[in-house]
């Protein structure tokens, strides 16, 4: 019945069975093709669907914008914003210490070096004597003077007000804000080279001291050719506010205060490396009014 069945009585029983299987598989793979291109059709019509937005990931990137006009708005990704904020919440605290430290150790140093110079007036004017400040600036050295003297310390200055807490008066450039006789001792620390009429503020010093008072004075003395250059970069800084700054020799110092009746008590040469900013020749002065000087203003 099998033989039968395939129709081929005149073939082998072996080369019946090859011949029927090969026939099967023929039709099985042409079933199969047709089958997948009649998909591909389908798949071709079909548009694929775009996925929705809430189901994406990644946002789209807004483009850097690096062009040369600053009038037009600048446009950054969102990438560049958080890194702004990033340098700003880390470095801005940083910049802002600095500048604070930086700011806190320039008042240390000037409230220290003016701490210096009380201690060392503090030595040569006696305990208890009324001290006027002539030139006072921050006005720390007064401040600083009348806790150790125990007494008042009035300083002066072309200012409005001084940084210490101190008395403090607005000298006119001429007379200064005190009556005669009322100080023990007057200080110009750095300051008659400033004075565009030395004549003037000698005089108002010979004026407010009592009998046996005390002028102490500091001067940048021009020595040598670095002196001299220091000195020059002094007068640069300072001309365009107190007009150009007048520099003398010891020699000539002495002689200028000789000739408006002083006469020295003492006088001592001091390190250029007080200030190492301005790393300059210096010199005291202490100074008296001479007797002979008195006598003649008493009798006239």
């Amino acid at each position: 019945m099998f033989l039968a069945a395939i129709g081929h009585q005149n073939l082998a029983p072996w080369e019946s069975v090859i011949r029927f299987s090969f026939e099967n598989v023929t039709e099985d793979l042409a079933s199969r093709l047709q089958t997948v291109a009649t998909m591909s059709q389908i798949i071709s019509r079909v548009q694929p669907e775009p996925s929705p937005e809430q189901f994406s990931s990644a946002q789209p990137r807004r483009p850097l914008r690096l062009g040369g006009d600053l009038s037009e708005e600048a446009i950054f990704t969102t990438e560049t914003r958080r890194t702004l904020r990033w340098r700003r919440e880390l470095f801005g605290p940083l910049v802002n210490g600095i500048i604070r430290r930086f700011k806190r150790e320039r008042r240390r140093r000037k409230v220290g070096r003016a701490y210096d110079m009380a201690l060392e007036i503090a030595r040569v004017i006696p305990y208890g004597s009324e001290v006027l400040d002539i030139g006072c600036g921050n006005g720390f050295i007064a401040h600083h003077l009348s806790g150790m003297l125990g007494t008042r310390t009035l300083g002066i200055d072309l200012s409005n007000s001084a940084e210490a807490p101190i008395d403090y008066r607005r000298y006119d450039g001429t007379r200064f804000p005190a009556p005669d006789k009322s100080f023990d001792a007057v200080l110009l620390c750095y300051v008659l080279h400033h004075a565009q009429d030395v004549s003037v503020v000698l005089k108002e010093v010979r004026r407010v001291l009592r009998d046996g008072g005390l002028a102490l004075i500091y001067e940048d003395i021009p020595e040598t050719c670095w002196d001299k250059g220091v000195c020059w970069i002094h007068n640069q800084q300072w001309r365009g506010r107190t007009g150009p700054c007048t520099f003398r020799l010891a020699s000539e110092w002495e002689a200028l205060f000789n000739s408006f009746g002083y006469e020295l008590v003492y006088d001592r040469a001091l390190s250029r490396a007080r200030n190492l900013t301005h790393p300059v020749s210096r010199r005291l002065y202490v100074l008296r009014e001479s007797p002979i000087h008195r006598a003649c203003s008493e009798s006239n």
